[in-house]
């Protein structure tokens, strides 16, 4: 690495990082030369079997830690000294905030509020020329702005109406990013992304969920009448957003990132069981599209979400590198390749969440034996 590009990587903390998204963020950043350190509390869907091959990399270090515990956060900010702070950790499960809001207020209000004070005072400790590099970005959700009618799109200006209490606390979190900006000066960046999807997500979510039911023969349940519309945007196209807004973004702005591929539920599953008919045919040669089973909607269940791109697409010339049909079809090869990680997160999960939300709503997962 030149002498130019030292000068240009950063000391990256991500908090969450052995999520899903945080995950694929963290592989980027180690990949363009960045020392980062992964804070992650390890909850049910954060694993360190995320982060393989990249736990033993010699610019990253990780710690195990809860953003809402002061002391900790503190500490982890003293001993890494970042440049760049990424908090992406969150409770972000719909149906859980809906069973258990209280963890969720916990975390993503309590813990960004903790998160921000301690890049505060980092940042007041520094000198003058880190002091003016440095950057705080707060990742967030387009469910925040609540649910879309046919024809409109959120952008960075849409009205906050969260309808659930995950959506409320992600909410919440976005209003306390931007008061640390506008009354402390904290270089605050907020991005607020579409649904996102890819390899090493949590098998609640419906993508994973669809492919590891149809594989086991089990029903594919789908809130409904399966019409609500979402954009789906790959994992690693959004990876890639959060560095460009990290690296190019204007401090105190937000920016949508989405991947401008709006599906219904019902056409993500018709599409997903084609590609499993190709890939994993059934054994009696039947359409795994026969296991769809409509099952009661969740309560208050957003009609659409769609996002408009254009900020990030003309200022930071950012766009979508992954079509939803080739996201999809390496995401479905990823898990058919995958069973060993699937298998290994999902029973962790299931021993490590409290009885009474160890299944899903349907009770399709995590279902544990009554002597367990």
């Amino acid at each position: 690495m030149s002498e130019q590009s030292l000068k240009n990587t950063w000391r990256v903390l991500v908090t969450g990082g052995a999520g899903f998204i945080g995950s694929a963020l963290v592989g980027q950043l180690l990949a363009s030369g960045h020392s980062v350190l992964t804070f992650d509390k390890l909850t049910y869907a954060g694993h360190l079997a995320n982060l393989d091959g990249w736990l033993d990399h010699p610019n990253h270090s990780f710690v195990q830690g809860d953003i809402a515990e002061r002391a900790q956060v503190e500490a982890v900010v003293e001993q890494f000294q970042p440049t760049t702070i990424m908090h992406l950790a969150a409770e972000s499960h719909v149906d859980r905030s809906i069973a258990s809001a209280g963890e969720f207020v916990r975390t993503n209000v309590i813990g960004t509020f903790t998160m921000l004070e301690a890049a505060a005072a980092h940042r007041a400790r520094l000198d003058g020329a880190a002091r003016e590099r440095f950057r705080f970005l707060h990742v967030s959700t387009d469910e925040v702005f609540g649910s879309l009618g046919p024809d409109e799109a959120f952008d960075e200006n849409s009205r906050y109406q969260p309808n659930s209490p995950y959506s409320a606390t992600k909410a919440a979190s976005d209003h306390l990013a931007r008061a640390w900006s506008h009354t402390y000066g904290l270089p605050v960046l907020v991005s607020n992304c579409s649904n996102n999807y890819g390899p090493r997500q949590f098998p609640e979510k419906l993508i994973p969920l669809m492919i590891l039911n149809a594989v086991e023969g089990k029903p594919l349940p789908v809130y409904g009448d399966g019409c609500q519309v979402r954009d789906w945007l790959h994992v690693e196209d959004h990876a890639r957003a959060l560095a460009t807004i990290v690296e190019r973004g204007r401090p105190g702005e937000v920016y949508c990132v989405g991947g401008e591929s709006e599906r219904t539920n019902m056409e993500v599953v018709h599409t997903l069981c084609a590609l499993l008919d190709g890939l994993r045919p059934r054994a009696e040669g039947r359409s795994h599209a026969e296991l769809i089973r409509h099952v009661t909607d969740r309560p208050g269940h957003d009609r659409r979400y769609a996002m408009n791109i254009a900020r990030i697409r003309a200022e930071l010339d950012w766009k979508p590198r992954e079509t939803f049909e080739s996201g999809l079809a390496k995401t479905v090869e990823w898990y058919l390749a995958n069973g060993a990680w699937c298998a290994k997160v999902v029973a962790d999960a299931a021993s490590r969440l409290p009885r009474d939300l160890a299944r899903k709503t349907d009770g399709t997962l995590f279902e544990r034996k009554a002597s367990a």
